[in-house]
Parts: structure tokens; sequence; C-alpha cells
């Protein structure tokens, strides 16, 4: 045999040594690109999609709060503002000079309605300093003399009546089918043309207000004023004791939202005979509401309205308000309540 020298034949290295010795060397990045890999679709439909996103929306504001820049509809906005701007011209206008539109005018001294006098001011039946005025937007200065019928027109006084309504008489101003109204009660109240604030079904009976201040109407009426109102009724059948849980608890919702029933009590000898309080002004309110749990309401009659009582009022008869109950009711109703002034201003007072 012949013996192996180290220089002889193949090589000593180890296995591992020889893989180090014979391994290439690696590229470097710039002798070779790194391979592209593959796109990724919908990644890059969604990186498109941001991308259309933020030029679609305009961002404004501070650059610590960013509100995205609502959709507006350009038309309407601007008959909006037209809307308000001539309503501020008309306020600031009269504030200045204390003129009145004409039919305004007509309207406040008891003659007719607002549009009932524009048509009287397009026949020509109005006359302002013994001359003919059919002109729709014309204000009457404060010496000026205008006339209707031949008759001089002034302001009229405010009158405030309460009246116990009865039953079968429906609660408007006029009826074109000749039917019972109101205003038939009071027909001889005043010679002011006052109408009646908020309504009473055809059935219901008890309190109804009437006046021609206008103002004070609108604010007695609105459900932001929280006028009180009691009523007494009478059901078909004897209340049960869970639909008076139920009531109580304003679990339940009619077909334009839950009524806010302020109180409810129940005559324990006779189920039928309820009081209820609320402040809701909607149209057949509490018939609605007995009728939503199956009942039906035989007798309806609303007994104290915005602290105003029946006491020595008969059916059918009707009194003026004394002038404690317009202080009061004035009071209830916020017209007689000085806007505050917010506390900003107040603490500016203070470090000035």
């Amino acid at each position: 045999m012949k013996k192996r020298t180290p220089n002889s034949g193949k090589s000593n290295l180890s296995p591992f040594k020889k893989f180090i010795k014979e391994k290439p060397k690696r590229e470097t990045f710039s002798e070779k690109p790194a391979p592209r890999r593959k796109p990724n679709k919908r990644l890059e439909e969604k990186l498109k999609a941001k991308k259309d996103q933020k030029i679609k929306e305009t961002i404004y504001g501070s650059s610590d709060k960013q509100v995205k820049k609502p959709v507006y509809d350009v038309k309407k906005v601007i008959s909006v503002a037209k809307k308000v701007k001539e309503e501020n011209e008309e306020e600031t206008s009269t504030k200045k000079t204390n003129e009145v539109r004409l039919n305004k005018y007509i309207s406040n001294a008891g003659v007719c309605s607002r549009r009932e006098a524009d048509k009287l001011i397009a026949e020509g039946l109005v006359k302002i300093n013994g001359e003919v005025v059919t002109e729709m937007g014309y204000k009457v200065q404060p010496n000026d003399r205008v006339e209707y019928d031949g008759k001089l027109l002034k302001k009229e006084q405010y009158v405030y009546v309460l009246l116990n309504k009865p039953r079968g008489f429906i609660t408007t101003t006029k009826d074109p089918l000749e039917r019972k109204t109101v205003m038939q009660l009071v027909q001889n109240a005043c010679e002011e043309r006052i109408y009646p604030v908020g309504r009473l079904d055809r059935n219901t009976t008890g309190l109804l207000l009437f006046t021609n201040d206008g103002e004070f109407a609108t604010k007695v009426a609105h459900p932001s004023s929280n006028t009180q109102k009691i009523y007494r009724v009478e059901l078909d059948q004897p209340l049960k004791e869970e639909d008076e849980m139920t009531l109580r608890d304003r679990k339940f919702e009619l077909e334009d939202g839950s009524p806010y029933i302020d109180g409810l009590s129940v005559n324990e000898d006779d189920r039928r005979e309820i009081g209820i309080e609320l402040h809701s002004g909607k149209n057949r309110i509490v018939r609605r509401i007995f009728e939503h749990f199956g009942y039906t309401v035989e007798v309806l009659d609303r007994t104290v309205l915005a602290g105003l009582t029946k006491k020595d009022l008969p059916r059918g008869k009707w009194r003026y308000l004394s002038e404690q109950e317009m202080i009061s009711l004035k009071y209830l109703s916020g017209l007689d309540k000085k806007k505050k002034k917010p506390a900003r201003d107040k603490k500016d007072r203070k470090r000035r």
C-alpha cells in the first residue's frame, strides 16, 4: 500500500472547510438588483381610493381640530339666506323709524288677517292720508292716517278672554260647513278681533283661551313653554292596573313619538274616571293615548290651563283674565323673562 502524503491525491480538508472555500462570494446590491415583488391589486386599489378621497374632501379649521366640510344644497342655502337678510333688513328699518307694513297695521287694528288685508289693499279699499294705496310692501309712518271703509284705523288694545267650552263647538274662526264655532260664544266679548289659543276637539269641553296678542299666543301654545294642562277623562271600561303602570312609566310610543305624561291619578272607586296632566299640544293627544291601549274616551274635559281653573265659570260662559293672572301667565310663558348675559361677558368685565 502506498503511503499518503499531505500533498498527494485529494485535499485533506474537512467537508465544512471545503464548503467555505468553494462557496462563491456574495454579490453586492449594486451588482444585482433585488427581485421584484408581484403587484398586489387589492392594496393598489385601496391606496388609489384613499388618494381620490383626499382630493375630494376639503379640510378646514385649526391645526388642533380638523373638520370635514359638509356638502350643502347651494340653491336652498341662497334662498334661505335671502329670506333671513330681508327679514333682518325689515326689522332694522322698523326699529329705526317705527314703520309698520300696511297689511300688519290693518291686522293689528282688528279688521282682518294679513292675507285678507292684502286683498283689501289690492282692491284699492285702503287710504293713507286721503289717497288710495295699492302697494303691498308699503310701510306706514307713525304720523300717517290709515282709513278703511271710511273709518280711521288705530292699533287695538290687547284682550285676553277665558272660555269654558261646551260640547258640539269647533275650535276655529270660520267653518265652510257652517257648523257651530267657539267664536259664536265670545262674539260679544269685545270689538277687537280675537282668536283661540290652541284648540279643543268638537266633543271636548273645558278651558280655552282667546286673545289678539300674537306673541303671547305663540309662546303659550308652544311646547317649550311647558303650559300645564289637566284633563278629566271618563273611559268606556275600567283602567287595568298593568296599563296604569305603563302610563306612569311612559313605556309606550304613539305613531308620532312618546308623549310625556306629567301626572296621572285614577279614581279607585271607579277606575273609569282618570285625571291626566301633560303639556303636549298635539292633535287629539289624550284620546290617542287611551285608544293606544284599547279604551274609548267618552268624556274629556280640560279643567286646568296654565294655572287657570273653571272656578265661577259655568259651561258656555267666558270672562276676562285679571291683571294678576296675566302677570303669572306671561312669566310662565317667558315673555317677562330678561335674557341672561353669558358668563364670559361677566368675566371679561371683571378682568377689565
